[in-house]
Formats: structure tokens, C-alpha cells, sequence
């Protein structure tokens, strides 16, 4: 009988020493097989941006009030939008029940400014002034003509939910700069009006792993949501629980193999640091009084867009890989005469200070700063017309978006429109051909950034996209 019992455990001993075995093996293919498509993700070419800053402007501005000048609208103002022009391009639902669809001068006058005379309007006085340090494509499109595909395609590349956002793509194919602060960091202003709805999945990882997710910096006493530790709690406290549970965690991986759970520890850990990391950053005290004149009257309100642009260079200068800002209110269908001075009055200054204050610390060669929403405006008058009122409806056709540093070529206009504003003319430049040569400037070639999901191997440009070479330095 003992002899019995003594060969049972025996073979116990050997069938455990075996799985254990096994499941080591097994996590080392995975390991390999993790880093082998890290080094696929690496760069490719020399890299010439280090970290993005995106001032998303969210809601659509009307490129024809702020850049794309057309003095021929002032000629054939009232009149109705020529066929031979609009060519039966869908319209929104808004528009399609109109009686007609008068064309529309802006209200606002144009200058020429900077080395190559570029037309900037007087909404724009500080943005004016950096006109030489931008790269200004007049020729974007999508064909997203309704807000929610729209920028969730321009985040993403890809109209519907639930794909990684460029911030997501940028932070898995290169990893992080900085160890105590997250890799993609989102700041909302929060003096906008809030006209169309932002979601948590426009900075979403998807389908990576969850550590390539934004991470929301928020004004106020709790910048980071539950990262405070509890009342009678302290920091030692928490290193002692962090222990305990990464052990817990790490027996769960050999049992279960599941990735996701080395995710979870190094969210934690990253948590644990960021309880020293995120007071420094969201302590602007040190900030000399130069530097709020430099952003505006806004600086000193928290959660702001100038706040939030002066943080934003804050966050570069400690390297972190990707910095979401979003500013809504751009959605102007009526009263865009009273209202789109408003927007540019919250955004024009610091928009302009984050060009100069990069660039007179050495930042802006390896930081690349977009400003653009999600697509443009119609050149003809949603709703009522008369001499002061008028508003634009939704224009995936062509809209405005510039570029400073990172590598895309300064004082550059790249596209161009029809005399009516309505139709591309020269250089068409589609979202996914954006985010290929985003891509490009920091070393990596689009088509081979990819993740594997569901049998189908992903990016961001989905099947699509080019680099465009003549905006690149």
C-alpha cells in the first residue's frame, strides 16, 4: 500500500515538474514572439519627430473663414452654388431639405502674411505670426460627411468604434520616452462649448495591449482618476500591496498564460510612479509670469485650452510620445459670424505660444504640432442667409490642416481648391495619406506597423495610405 502511495505521488511530482516545464517554454515562445514583432515595429527610415502634439479641433472649423481665402465668393454671394460645381456631392440631411443653396462670403477679412505671403485670416492674429513655422495642406478630405464617423476615422483611421487610436499605434510601434509618466496623455478643454460629444474610444487602445490606451490628465485636485491613495493610507502601504498583488498576478500568468495580466501589473506600477510624477507636471507655480503672457489670458485657468497647450509643452519636455488636446465648439451650421470669433479667441493665442515656446527651447524640430478637426465647411449658407448671419454645413470634400515641426516642411502651402472653395484642385491629401507620413517621420513605414486581431493583420491606414513627400523637409 505505502509502495502504492509512494509511486502515485511520484508520478504527481513528475506530471507537475512537467507542465511547470512546459508552461515556461510556452512563455518563452510568447516572449520571443512578442519582441520579435516589437523589432518589427521599430523604425525603418531615420526618424525625425520624437513626440506628437494634436490639437484636435473638434466639431469642423470653417477653413473658408480661417485659411482657404476665396475672394470669388464675394462676387457670387446669394447666388446659388453652380451644379458644374457641386457635381451631385451627397449632402448632409441638414442641407438636402433646402430650397437652395446660396454661396457665402466670409465676414472676415484676409491678409498675406510671412516669407511666402500666405493668406491667414484676422480671426487668426497670433497664428499669423507663425505662419513660417507651419506646413498648411489645404487639400485634406475624408469621406466621413457626419461628425461621429468622421473624427473617430481622422483618430483611428476608420469610421467605426473599436480600432486603436494613432496615439495607441504611435506608443506600441515605439514604445515610451519617459517610465513615470504615461506614453499618451489626453487634455480636454473644458471652456468649450460642448456641441458634439467626445468618447473615451477616440483615445482607446482597441484591440493592442491596454497600456497603449490614453490616459486622461484632468484639471483639479484628482488630475488622474483614483490615483490618490485613501485617506490613513500612505505610499508605503500601497508598495506593500502592489507586492503582494503582483505576486497574486504572476501566479495567475502560469496558470492561465494570459498577457493581459503582465498589462494589469504594469498599469499598477505605472500608477504607483505616476503619484510623484503627475503633481510635478500639474505644478505650474514655477512658471514665470513670461510664459502665461505667452498663452494668454487663460493660462492661469485649469483645464483650459491655453492651460492645456502650456501643459502640453510640459509633457514634451518630459517626453511623453503622444499629447491629445481637444477643443469643441466648431460645429457652426447658424451664427457662425458671432460665434467662430469666440473660438479663435479661446484657441488662436496659445495655439500660437505652443509653436514659439517650443521652438525657443529646442523642441520643435522633434515635436510634431497638428491643429485640425474632423473634416471642413460648405462655401454655401446652411439655413438662413442675410448680411451678418449665416452658418456652414459638414464638408469632407477638402478642409485645412496644418502642421509645425517634426520634420514637415515650415512655411509651406501644399493643395489647393476650386475659386468656390468646394472641390480639390491640386495635391488631394486623404486621412490615411496624413497618418502615413506622420508615421514616416518617426522612422516607421505604415504598411508595416500592423497587429494581428481576429486572423487579420491591422494598421492604422487600413489598406490605404501614401506618404506625401513634398511636405517633408
Amino acid at each position: 500500500m505505502k509502495a502504492e502511495i509512494k509511486y502515485e505521488l511520484d508520478r504527481l511530482m513528475h506530471r507537475r515538474a512537467f507542465l511547470s516545464k512546459s508552461s515556461y517554454a510556452l512563455g518563452g515562445i510568447a516572449l520571443q514572439h512578442l519582441l520579435s514583432r516589437k523589432l518589427n515595429n521599430l523604425p525603418q527610415y531615420s526618424s525625425k519627430a520624437k513626440r506628437v502634439i494634436f490639437l484636435c479641433q473638434a466639431g469642423g472649423p470653417s477653413q473658408l473663414d480661417l485659411f482657404d481665402y476665396k475672394p470669388l465668393l464675394t462676387k457670387y454671394h446669394g447666388t446659388e452654388i453652380p451644379d458644374s460645381v457641386r457635381g451631385g456631392q451627397r449632402l448632409t440631411a441638414m442641407s438636402a431639405g433646402q430650397s437652395s443653396l446660396p454661396l457665402t462670403q466670409s465676414s472676415f477679412a484676409f491678409k498675406q502674411y510671412g516669407k511666402n505671403g500666405i493668406w491667414v485670416s484676422d480671426l487668426l492674429p497670433f497664428t499669423s505670426k507663425v505662419v513660417d513655422e507651419l506646413c498648411i495642406i489645404k487639400s485634406m478630405y475624408t469621406e466621413q460627411i457626419n461628425h461621429d464617423p468622421a473624427i473617430t476615422f481622422l483618430q483611428t483611421g476608420h469610421q467605426l468604434a473599436g480600432r486603436p487610436s494613432m496615439g495607441s499605434w504611435i506608443t506600441y510601434g515605439l514604445g515610451t520616452l519617459n517610465e513615470n509618466l504615461p506614453s499618451f496623455v489626453v487634455l480636454v478643454s473644458n471652456n468649450a462649448p460642448v456641441d458634439q460629444p467626445l468618447y473615451a474610444r477616440l483615445w482607446g487602445n482597441g484591440f493592442l495591449p491596454s497600456r497603449y490606451q490614453g490616459v486622461q490628465l484632468r484639471a483639479g485636485a484628482e488630475p488622474v482618476l483614483y490615483l490618490n491613495n485613501p485617506e490613513g493610507y500612505t505610499s508605503k502601504d500601497r508598495r506593500v500591496m502592489l507586492d503582494a498583488l503582483k505576486n497574486l498576478n504572476e501566479e495567475q500568468i502560469q496558470k492561465y498564460q494570459d498577457p493581459e495580466i503582465n498589462e494589469k501589473i504594469a498599469s499598477y506600477e505605472m500608477a504607483f510612479r505616476m503619484q510623484a510624477s503627475v503633481p510635478d507636471i500639474t505644478d505650474l507655480s514655477k512658471e514665470p509670469e513670461s510664459t502665461f503672457q505667452l498663452y494668454g489670458p487663460d493660462a492661469k485657468t485649469p483645464g483650459s485650452y491655453a492651460a492645456n497647450c502650456l501643459m502640453a509643452r510640459r509633457l514634451a519636455e518630459r517626453d511623453v510620445r503622444f499629447i491629445q488636446l481637444y477643443h469643441q465648439g466648431w460645429d457652426h451650421h447658424a451664427n457662425l459670424p458671432r460665434n467662430i470669433p469666440n473660438q479663435c479667441r479661446a484657441t488662436d493665442q496659445a495655439s500660437a505660444a505652443l509653436i514659439t515656446d517650443l521652438k525657443q527651447r529646442g523642441l520643435l524640430d522633434d515635436t510634431m504640432v497638428i491643429w485640425g478637426g474632423e473634416f471642413g465647411r460648405t462655401s454655401y449658407s446652411q439655413g438662413k442667409l442675410s448680411s451678418n448671419d449665416y452658418g456652414r454645413d459638414h464638408h469632407p470634400k477638402c478642409f485645412t490642416t496644418w502642421i509645425a515641426g517634426g520634420g514637415f516642411k515650415p512655411g509651406k502651402v501644399y493643395g489647393s481648391t476650386d475659386d468656390f472653395g468646394y472641390n480639390i484642385t491640386e495635391n488631394p491629401v486623404h486621412i490615411h495619406d496624413l497618418h502615413a507620413t506622420i508615421l514616416n517621420l518617426f522612422g516607421i513605414d505604415h504598411e508595416q506597423l500592423t497587429y494581428e486581431f481576429q486572423g487579420r493583420r491591422y494598421r492604422l491606414t487600413d489598406v490605404a495610405g501614401k506618404v506625401v513627400k513634398d511636405v517633408i523637409v
